[in-house]
Parts: structure tokens; sequence; C-alpha cells
């Protein structure tokens, strides 16, 4: 049986019994140790008792032992409840023969707590700033302490009292509530106390009362409760009309709140300026307004402008004043509405000279294009502002990029002075504008101002369809192909596109257009075209019928080789014009050079020598000279001329001939045309140069003369060495020109076909810039060569140098 010294009742769980009957007052006072209670056990045996946890053997240790025989629970020290509220021990029973626990017991020791703990704020001093416009009831600043006591018992209930408040005025009472707030009653006056100190004290309601206190620190801010004053302006009060930015007065305000708070800070507002030709602002050092001129004024529409300023503070203003004071309760207190001060000002415009202006600033005119010259288009008409003293005004044209029309500089009337075109490019979709200029010419400097007017130009139909392209290119093939054409007319609507096309001449029956209708049409080739560059006659017509006959060259070519041929044929033009060209130049030199060795003189052209003892041969006169300044080439006038049935040859020039063939040939390439002829880069001005050139161009060609000559292409006599003629015989030059024309024949089938061209030589060595030079040979001349000439060579140059002694 088990025996506690205790009023609680036992629990048993299986075999472990818990014991809850023990208490122990917080902070006894002893003496120590002192017994708690004892445990006692019914058995036949000898028991040892033990006890262990909390208080034992465990945090707080040292607290509680028991006795091991008797089992006396007895207390060592004191507890702290806030610490440790309650001790959880096991208790054990073990038989002391073997040690075998008996029984165990689980055992809880409460700490009853005492109000050992005064209240405490959260802070010792609380700091508030408060608007001196607040209103009385509201919350102002809230404390807070915490007791830590058993929390609902006596010990930890904290009451809340204010005991006192610094400085003592008549217009507040403050209190504070259960909870902590802090309010007041009444009206704060910023300039009667602008800070308020206040002792809060928090206690409990333990049998020993403790407690504490906090202070309050209240900072009132200065409100808006006294009205800023106007008490003056400066200033002359004077604007010039037509002018801004200037500040003709400033007003002066006081205001006795304190500065610089929004309750001193003042802002203004003006009355009466119903054109918004005015505005204030504030100086933020002083608080004067300053009036300004934002808009111009005119002295013609209103010659003085009288205005209202108020001014008002930055803050609301506020009125509070006690009128009842009550034991419960808010207070009575009176509120005044604002009344703003204001001062009446009178700025006065003064007048000036105002530019004329056009009531009609921009005006909109209707014109016909291609209308008659000297025709009325509208009038302008400016208004001098100044009707105190008017001024002479006088139009005229500012801006007229085509210089279409003409204004009447008293009137301003405006006439058409050159016939307007729709399409010219100072025209933007049909409108063209003039800017016309009134100036008032007796005033210095004299006031000007313009107009605009915006001409629409009416459409007439004076342009025709024109190609956009006038070469394109097809593709050669077996079946039908097509390329696209796109025509344009730089009139309008209905005077342009889409539009008819129409092939006309030759070509019609291979060519067709489908459609034949639009803007861009197709233009269909014949399967039977074959290739090569045509010229076809299109008509295009527009809306209205007109319509315009246009060459169209077309390439027919082969895709397959070339996709674009076109681009083949530029390619070709911009190289192998040059090229085409050179080669034509070359033979024309040649042949040139051929014929002016038989006729290039620097004296009055000698007669034909009648030279004997050879057959069948042609005498070409050569006239060169050593080099000097008066020796000039000849222009070659190649003709067309009879052929002699004879001989087969025809004459030119001084009676030298030449070959049916080479007629023939000269016919082909220039017709009936002067073609002047440069020798410069076959042979220098040196004859005997140019005998050197001629000689080595024959026997390069492997040409020989008639055996009585010697070794060399031809004999000479060394007497004849300046001057004389040389013998060609007729198979000789006709071969020649035909090994020349066959390269020709030869290059022009390496080109594609071309329509026939005329070239021009000129001496401006710059246009054949892009040609490649002639690589010619340049080997000097043997004088030696002339050493032994002929006796036809000796009898020339008795001829051609008077006084010269032929000699065997």
């Amino acid at each position: 049986m088990i025996c506690l010294c205790s009023t609680e009742p036992q629990r048993r769980h299986k075999r472990a019994w818990i014991i809850d009957s023990f208490d122990i007052v917080e902070e006894h006072p002893g003496p120590f140790p002192y017994d708690l209670g004892q445990i006692k056990l019914d058995r036949t045996y000898i028991v040892e008792f033990r006890l262990k946890g909390k208080g034992v053997d465990e945090d707080p240790k040292g607290v509680l032992s028991i006795d091991p025989n008797t089992g006396v629970i007895k207390v060592h020290r004191k507890v702290d409840y806030e610490q440790y509220s309650v001790l959880m021990l096991t208790f054990q029973a073990r038989n002391k023969s073997n040690l075998a626990i008996d029984t165990q017991l689980g055992m809880e020791v409460n700490i009853l707590d005492i109000n050992d703990n005064p209240p405490v704020f959260q802070r010792r001093v609380y700091d508030v700033t408060v608007n001196e416009a607040a209103k009385q009831g509201g919350f102002i600043v809230g404390v807070l302490a915490i007791d830590r006591d058993a929390p609902g018992t006596p010990n930890s209930t904290i009451d809340y009292k204010i005991t006192s408040v610094t400085p003592t005025t008549k217009n507040v009472e403050f209190y504070i509530q259960q909870s902590g707030a802090i309010s007041f009653k009444g009206c704060f006056d910023y300039e009667v106390a602008n800070k308020y100190t206040i002792t809060v004290e928090a206690k409990d309601r333990g049998v020993v009362k403790l407690s504490s206190t906090a202070t309050v620190i209240i900072s009132l801010q200065d409100g808006n409760n006294h009205l800023p004053v106007i008490t003056g302006q400066t200033g002359s009060g004077i604007v010039v009309e037509g002018t801004n930015g200037s500040s003709p007065l400033k007003i002066l305000t006081t205001d006795v709140d304190t500065r610089p708070t929004a309750a001193w800070r003042v802002r203004y507002s003006i009355q009466g300026d119903n054109g918004g030709h005015f505005s204030i602002h504030t100086d933020p050092e002083t608080n004067d307004g300053i009036l300004t001129v934002i808009k111009p004024l005119d002295f013609e529409e209103k010659p003085e402008q009288k205005l209202t300023i108020f001014v008002e503070n930055e803050e609301p203003y506020f009125s509070c004043e006690v009128k009842e004071r009550s034991a419960d309760g808010l207070w009575t207190i009176i509120t005044n509405k604002p009344k703003p001060s204001s001062k009446n000002i009178t700025i006065t415009v003064e007048d000036a000279n105002d530019p004329p202006f056009f009531p009609e600033p921009v005006r909109k005119v209707i014109v016909e294009e291609n209308g008659a010259v000297g025709a009325f288009v509208n009038k302008v008409t400016a208004v001098d502002p100044d009707t105190g003293r008017p001024h002479k005004l006088e139009y005229s044209i500012e801006q007229d990029p085509a210089g279409w029309f003409r204004v009447d500089k008293t009137t301003g009337e405006i006439f058409v002075k050159e016939s307007l075109d729709r399409e010219s490019s100072h025209v933007t979709n049909g409108t063209y504008t003039v800017t016309v200029l009134v100036t008032e010419k007796d005033d210095h400097p004299p006031m000007t101002s313009t107009a605009t007017i915006q001409i629409y130009i009416e459409d007439k139909n004076d342009n025709v369809p024109i190609l956009k392209e006038n070469m394109v290119s097809v593709c050669q093939s077996d079946e039908v192909s097509s390329t696209e054409i796109t025509a344009y007319d730089p009139d309008g609507d209905p005077y342009s596109g889409p539009f008819s096309f129409e092939i006309i001449g030759d070509h019609k029956e291979g060519w067709i257009f489908d459609p034949s209708h639009g803007n861009t049409v197709h233009l269909l080739k014949d399967k039977n075209i074959h290739a090569s560059l045509y010229t076809l006659i299109v008509k295009i017509s527009d809306k209205q019928g007109r319509f315009f006959l246009q060459n169209l060259s077309v390439a027919a070519c082969d895709c397959a080789v070339s996709p674009n041929c076109l681009l083949q044929r530029n390619t070709h033009q911009k190289v192998g014009s040059g090229v085409m060209g050179l080669t034509i130049l070359a033979a024309l030199m040649i042949l040139a050079c051929l014929l002016l060795s038989l006729t290039c003189s620097c004296r009055t052209v000698k007669p034909l020598v009648q030279v004997d003892n050879v057959l069948e041969d042609a005498l070409l006169p050569s006239n060169i000279e050593k080099p000097g300044t008066d020796c000039m080439v000849p222009t070659i006038l190649l003709k067309k001329a009879s052929v002699s049935q004879s001989k087969d040859t025809t004459l030119i020039n001084n009676g030298v001939q030449q070959t049916a063939e080479v007629q023939r040939v000269s016919s082909k390439i220039v017709a009936t045309h002067s073609l002047p002829v440069q020798m410069d880069e076959w042979w220098s001005r040196d004859r005997s140069q140019c005998y050197s050139s001629e000689t080595r161009m024959w026997k390069q060609n492997g040409y020989q003369s008639d055996n009585h000559y010697q070794s060399s292409s031809f004999s000479r006599r060394s007497s004849q060495r300046r001057q004389g003629t040389y013998f060609i015989s007729r198979s000789t030059l006709q071969s020649l020109l035909s090994q020349r024309l066959h390269l020709i024949q030869f290059q022009e089938n390496e080109l594609l076909d071309y329509e026939p061209q005329l070239y021009a030589l000129e001496d401006n060595s710059d246009h054949f810039a892009d040609l490649d030079p002639i690589d010619l040979p340049v080997n000097e001349f043997d004088p030696e060569l002339l050493s032994d000439l002929g006796p036809a060579f000796k009898h020339l140059a008795s001829i051609c140098k008077p006084g010269t002694v032929s000699k065997a």
C-alpha cells in the first residue's frame, strides 16, 4: 500500500503512478532545506526510494531530494516561476535485496507565482510630432507595458495613468485609455506651447502592487492658423503690347506662421484674366508674388487690364477656439471659415507698331493647267491692326519655286505669269504652293506677314504615254515567248493609264501584245522569229485616245547561252564597242596610210610623173619630208566612183589610182561621208620614218616589186632619199586590202548583230581613253635603204625639189 501526504488523487497507468500534489511557492524565503512531503509503501520487504528529473538531476538541479529509506522529499533552494512554472520528475521504489523496480511513479511539482515582476514599458521615452491642426479626440501615441508574472492573474494585470503634463495650458487636456492610447481635448496652439512632456505610469494589481513609468514627448508642428496678408505692390504696371516675358508688378505678402513651412509658404491666383495673358509665381525667399506676361497683349483690343490677386497658404487654413470644458467627453470648440486676402490691380497696355496680318492666312484655289498667261487667280488682302496710324501696305511674292505667278503690289491680286505644268517637280499631289508677303513700306524696320496660297492645278491631257524601257530582250525558242513592256504617263487620271498597245509597221506579223491593254503588258514573239535585234514601232494610247509612236528595240537571243542577252549586249557595248571601234580605226588608218603615202606633201602637189619601163603599176605620190612644223596630213574623202573597164581602176583625189575593190570597201564603211584620219600613230612627222613604216609594212606582208629592182622590197636611188614616189602593183594593193577586209569581217562575225554605226575620228585623244592602244612595229628607218633608187625616183626628186640634179 502507498501512502502519500497529499490531498491530490493517485492515478495508475500500468504499473506507474502519477503523483501531482506537491507545490512550491516562488521565491520561498526558507530556511532550507525544508520538507515538501513523504511517500510511503506498504511492503513486507525493505524498499529503496529514488527520484530523478527536473529539479534533481536536470535543470534546475539541486532543488529537490528524497530520502532513500524514508521517502521524505526536501526543498533545498528557491525556484523562479518566470523560468520554471512546473517540475516534472520520476519516483522509483526498488527491492533493496535485488534492486528490482517495484514501483515507478510520475511526479509533478508546481511552482506557485508571486508578484515579483513590475510592469515594464517597451520604451522609456516616446517622442512624436503632431500637427497643430490636429482635431481633439484623435489618436496621438500609444504606450505599452509588459508584466512577466503569471498571465491572467492580478500580478500581471496593468493599469495606465497620466501622472504629469508639462506645461499645463488651459486650451489642452491629455488623457490615456486602458489600452495605453493617449489623446487630447481642446485645441493646440503652437504660439502658446509647441511641446508637451507627459509622464505615464503602469501598475499591476498584485497583493503588493508593482509599477513603472515612461515619458511621452509631444512636439507640435506649426499649423496654418494665420492667414497671409497682401501688404502692397511694386512695379510700373505697364506692359508694351505684342511682348511677353516681362514682369510689370510684384505683390508683397506677410504671414506670421513659422517659415519656411507649408503654413507660411503662399500661392497666388488671378481673377479677371480672361485671355490668359498673365501668370504669377511665388518668390520662395520672400513669399512675394511676381506677375509675368505670358501672352502678348493688344492695345487696340483692350488698353487696360483690371485684375484681382488672391493669396493663400499651401497648407489649408484651420481655426480652433475652446468654448466650453466638460468633465466627461470632449470639449466644445468653435471653428471659423477662412477669408483669403486679395488685392485689385490695373495693368496698362502701351501701344506699339503691330505687323499687318492676313485674316485668311491659308487659302486654297483651283487653276487650270496650261491656262492663259495673265489670267486672274485670286486676291489676298492684309489688315493693318494699328487703326490709329495706318500704314501703306505692299504685296510681293515671297516663295514661287517655278516662277509661275505675279502679284499686284497694291491690290494683292495674283495673276498667272507663265503657263502651269501639273507634272512639274514643284507640284506635289497636284498642289502648288505660293507664299505672298505683305510689307509696311513707311515703317522702319518694316513689319511683314505672309499668306500661303495652295493652288490645285487641274490636270490636262498634255502628255503622251512613254515606254519605261525602250530596249528589252526575249528568249529565242521554237515556241512562243514573251517579255513585259511597261508604259507611264505623267498625266493623272483620266488622262493616263491603263494604256492600249499596238505594233505597226513591218514587224506587225511577228510580234503581238497579249493583253494589249494595261499599264504593263506582255510582248509575244512568234516562234518563226530568229535571233537578232529588232526595232518595233509601238503605238501607245492613253484612256483619252492620245497616242505616241515609239521605237522599241527587242533583242531575241538564246537564253541557254546567256539568261539576259541585254546584259550581254551592254557588256559588249561597254567593252566590245572599244574593240570594234579600234578595229575599224586600224583598218581605216591602214588604208589611209597607203593612200597618204602617195599624196603626202608639204608643198603644192606636183604633176604625176610619167614612168617608163614600169608595166601595170600604180604610181602613188609621196611628199613626206624631214621633221618640220609645216607637214600636214591631208583629209581623205572616200566617194563612190565609176570603175574603169580597162584596168578595173578608178581615180580619187589627185589622180591616184585605186582598185575597184578598194572603192567598194570605202563605200561600205563610210558611204559618202568625209572621214578625217589622224595618222600620228602610224608614223612620225619625219619623212624618213614615213618611208620606213611603208617599206616595213609591205616587206612584212611579203610583197615584192618587179625584177629590175634590187633585193629590197623597193629599189631606190640614193639621190632620191628625201623625196620620191612609190610603185605598187595593182595585184599587191588588192591583196593587201583583201587581207585587211577579211580581218575586219572576221572580227565583226565574233560580235552580236548591231545596226551600222558612223565613227568619226577627232583630234581630241580623250575620246579614246577607254580603247586599247594599237600595238604597231616601231622599227627605226635606215636611210641607207634609199641609197640605190631607180631612175623614176631620181626624176621625181627633181620635180619635188627643183635644183636637185639626178646622178647615175
